[in-house]
């Protein structure tokens, strides 16, 4: 992609939302709030679901399904922009997702709801996989960083959305209605495409399809997920210990093949990607402790069910609250000390929630939790808008380009997966007792992520 001395000068929130570029970024950001609304939405519902149509066995099955949809089809995000250009790949999303939505809304069955699931899983993990894939071919440069930071605040709309329609629609016995609002917003996006959205396909040669990388990839996904679930401790580490290794084959594969879901300077010594995906992998990983904070905030602070729900979306909320100003940044400087600072954020907030969790929480130690959580957010958001930038500009143009964007949302994906499973294992380290199974939790976590925090040394010395 060529660059002119106006791309490179700095852009600004009106010239993001302006009447040149607001098609543009609400097409890619609502693609990415639709995807995080109808997690947290369906997870909502589920309950009321199960009572309706049955399948209680198979509870579990519906995140896992969509899941392993998801980062399955966000693997060949790259490959679809390359073939279909930027409007058939995203109108090819939206198909998928209503499809899907459609189906979910008139199951009889917990099997047509999980078939439904996966078909609304492939549509939206390419949705959240276009959502930046489409950043670099649609947008000026810079706009990259400020597109990148709205669009990743779609997961916040989504934690503060998810869980409130959710919790109305199952509470009035209107599930299908739910999923068929869904279906309906998917086309109203799908009317707006083809003003939005460039209409040339990419220059270059159709990339080959990374099966092998894929099904490493999502088996791995899938045993993770199961583990997720496992009631024996013993079978939860196995499979963890299975999916890691499935892990390290799919980097070895990545390594030599033609065929990649990372672009090649991932392996290269003197190229920053690999430590951008790294700095991706443990913001990822810290996220996933706020699926925990309801449950422990009604366990301990004694919270009903809709507070603690709002609760756990504070993490989220301190992601945009900090995502958004940190964008403006554009001094090499400044953007050292955000990534400097960011994973100490994220850590050192956790830590405060696992010290300070305790039996009959009062108020004021909620209110320390709330504090802790927008402290974590923050970390996350001042630190992805950059690190998407970085991602989106290792490559000059061409195929490589295009997975390094696209591969943003595949580990982002993957890195849910294993964060979740982990910390469930960590709260079931804390044996029957709450206190010490959120205090093992947040605490791990922690220490994971101010570890992790060395990955980050390589960026800004390159900054």
């Amino acid at each position: 992609m060529t660059t002119t001395v106006a791309d490179q000068a700095g852009g600004t929130w009106r010239d993001l939302l302006s009447r040149r570029h607001l098609g543009t970024i609400v097409v890619l950001a609502g693609g990415v709030a639709l995807y995080a609304t109808n997690i947290y939405l369906t997870a909502s519902m589920l309950p009321t679901i199960v009572a309706d149509i049955g399948g209680e066995r198979f509870y579990a099955w519906s995140t896992t399904v969509f899941l392993v949809a998801s980062v399955s089809s966000s693997v060949v995000v790259g490959r679809t922009v390359a073939r279909f250009g930027a409007r058939g790949s995203y109108v090819l999303a939206l198909a998928f997702f209503v499809a899907g939505s459609v189906l979910c809304a008139v199951s009889p069955t917990m099997a047509v709801l999980l078939a439904g699931r996966a078909v609304q899983g492939v549509g939206g993990g390419m949705l959240s996989g276009l959502g930046y894939a489409l950043i670099r071919s649609s947008l000026p440069e810079r706009l990259w960083a400020r597109a990148s930071a709205l669009i990743s605040a779609m997961w916040g709309v989504g934690t503060l959305a998810g869980p409130a329609l959710g919790g109305l629609f199952g509470q009035l016995r209107l599930w299908q209605v739910a999923f068929v609002a869904l279906a309906a917003a998917a086309l109203g996006l799908a009317v707006l495409v083809p003003k939005a959205l460039p209409r040339a396909r990419p220059e270059g040669t159709v990339m080959p399809t990374p099966l092998v990388s894929m099904l490493l990839l999502s088996a791995a996904v899938l045993l993770v997920s199961v583990a997720g679930v496992a009631e024996q401790h013993t079978v939860r580490i196995v499979f963890l210990v299975v999916a890691a290794i499935l892990v390290v084959g799919f980097v070895a594969r990545e390594r030599r093949a033609e065929a990649r879901v990372l672009p090649r300077s991932t392996f290269e010594h003197a190229a920053p990607t690999k430590w951008i995906y790294l700095f991706i992998v443990v913001l990822s990983i810290g996220s996933t402790a706020e699926a925990f904070v309801p449950l422990f905030g009604q366990r301990l602070a004694g919270l009903a069910p809709v507070a603690a729900g709002f609760l756990g979306a504070v993490l989220a909320a301190g992601w945009t609250i900090g995502e958004i100003p940190a964008a403006n940044a554009v001094r090499a400087s400044a953007i050292r000390r955000i990534l400097l600072a960011a994973p100490l954020l994220l850590g050192g907030g956790l830590a405060v929630l696992a010290l300070t969790q305790r039996a009959d929480a009062g108020a004021g130690t909620v209110v320390v939790w709330v504090l802790g959580l927008l402290v974590a957010g923050s970390g996350i958001g001042i630190a992805w808008p950059h690190l998407a930038t970085k991602a989106m500009g290792v490559e000059s143009g061409g195929a490589e380009a295009d997975r390094a964007s696209a591969a943003i949302n595949t580990v982002q994906l993957v890195s849910n997966a294993f964060g979740s499973a982990l910390a469930g294992l960590l709260v079931n380290l804390g044996g029957d007792a709450d206190t010490g199974s959120a205090r093992w939790m947040f605490g791990g976590v922690a220490v994971l992520v101010l570890v992790g925090a060395l990955v980050s040394r390589p960026l800004t010395r390159r900054a």
